[in-house]
């Protein structure tokens, strides 16, 4: 089921605002609980999670950034 443009919306602000806060917190936390790697181990894993993350939600937040597609045009 595809979601319309305001769900799109709504959804990506849910997820920027407190999915996003919340992954952070817990790779940084994993990464506490592990014995400390070397730096640019410890950077690859950040790296790597930082793009992860958003791989699963592509879907809800493509085209969110331009105008309504089903919003009326002005006439004129």
């Amino acid at each position: 089921m595809a979601l319309s443009y305001k769900s799109r919306r709504r959804w990506s602000l849910v997820i920027l605002l407190v999915g996003l806060p919340a992954y952070i917190v817990a790779a940084v936390t994993v990464l506490n609980w592990l014995d400390r790697p070397p730096l640019w181990a410890e950077l690859l894993v950040y790296i790597v999670l930082g793009v992860i993350w958003a791989l699963p939600f592509k879907a809800v937040f493509k085209g969110v950034g331009k105008a309504d597609p089903d919003a009326e045009k002005p006439n004129g």
